[in-house]
C-alpha cells in the first residue's frame, strides 16, 4: 500500500533527538504541512520549534502515562500519518537478578507504548483517510544476545506490528515495521556502537521512500541490510504472504 507524505499531517514521538528529530527533519523537507513532536516534556521541543516553528507543534506524549497518548489522538484529530519512535535500551543480561524488573521497564516502554499508540491512533487514521502507522523496531527483534531484556521487548513489539497489519490495511492505513541496526543516536554511544553506526538520516529517508513504495519491512542501514539478506526469503513467504 503505497503512501506519500507531502502535504501530510504527521505525528512522530521521541521526537527531540536521535532518529525521531531526522524523522520530523525528513518529513519536513519532503512536503509535509505539519509534524506534531510527541516529546515527553513540551520543553525538550525546544530546539524544533526554533527551527521549525512554523510547522512544528509540540505534543505531550509519554509512553509510560498512557493518558498522554490518549489526550494527544484527541488533540491531533487530524493525524495522518504516525511514527511509533520512542524505545528504551536496557539490556539487562539474561542471568541478572534485575533481569524481570529491568524487561517489565522495557516492555512497558517499547511494547505497551506501541500498543496505546495504535489503539488510540487507528480511528483517527481511520477518519483522515487511512493514512500510514510506523513503528520503529530493530534488527534486534530478529535476534537476541546475552542482553536479552531489550531484544526480548522488541522481538514482542515486532509480533505486535505484524498483527496491526492486517487489521490496518482492512481499514485503508499502510504500516511499516522498521528495523535499523545500529544508529548515531546517544543509545548507540552508550552501549558502546558509534563506530558502527549509520546516520540517523539513512533510517528518516528510508521510511519516506518505504512508505512510497508500500514496503511492510525497512531495513535501512549497512548492518541491517545484511540482515535483510539472511531475513527476506521467510519474510515475503510468511510474514508478508
Amino acid at each position: 500500500m503505497s503512501y506519500n507524505i507531502s502535504d501530510k499531517v504527521t505525528l512522530v514521538t521521541g521526537a527531540n533527538r536521535g532518529i525521531g528529530k531526522a524523522i520530523v527533519e525528513s518529513f519536513l523537507q519532503h512536503g509535509a504541512s505539519k509534524v506534531y513532536a510527541g516529546v515527553r516534556s513540551l520543553d525538550k521541543a525546544e530546539d524544533l520549534l526554533a527551527e521549525f516553528s512554523d510547522k512544528v507543534v509540540p505534543i505531550e506524549i509519554d509512553y509510560e502515562a498512557p493518558d498522554t497518548i490518549k489526550s494527544a489522538a484527541e488533540i491531533g484529530g487530524d493525524v495522518q500519518v504516525v511514527v511509533s519512535n520512542a524505545g528504551i535500551l536496557i539490556g539487562a543480561d539474561v542471568m541478572a537478578k534485575d533481569l524481570i524488573e529491568n524487561f517489565e521497564k522495557e516492555l512497558k516502554v517499547n511494547v505497551y507504548g506501541l500498543i496505546h499508540m495504535a489503539q488510540a491512533f487507528a480511528p483517527v487514521l481511520k477518519k483522515n483517510g487511512g493514512g500510514a502507522f510506523v513503528q520503529l523496531n530493530s534488527i534486534a527483534s530478529l535476534s537476541s544476545f546475552p542482553r536479552a531484556s531489550y531484544p526480548a521487548s522488541k522481538a514482542a513489539a515486532y509480533s505486535f506490528t505484524q498483527a496491526l497489519r492486517p487489521i490496518f490495511h482492512e481499514q485503508g492505513t499502510a504500516i511499516l515495521s522498521v528495523h535499523p541496526g545500529p544508529i548515531l543516536t546517544d543509545m548507540a554511544i552508550s552501549s558502546g556502537f558509534a563506530e558502527e553506526s549509520d546516520l540517523p538520516s539513512v533510517v528518516s529517508e528510508g521510511i519516506v521512500a518505504s512508505l512510497k513504495a508500500g514496503e511492510f519491512h525497512l531495513f535501512p542501514d549497512k548492518m541491517a541490510k545484511e540482515y535483510e539478506k539472511a531475513y527476506s526469503q521467510f519474510a515475503e513467504g510468511i510474514i508478508e504472504a
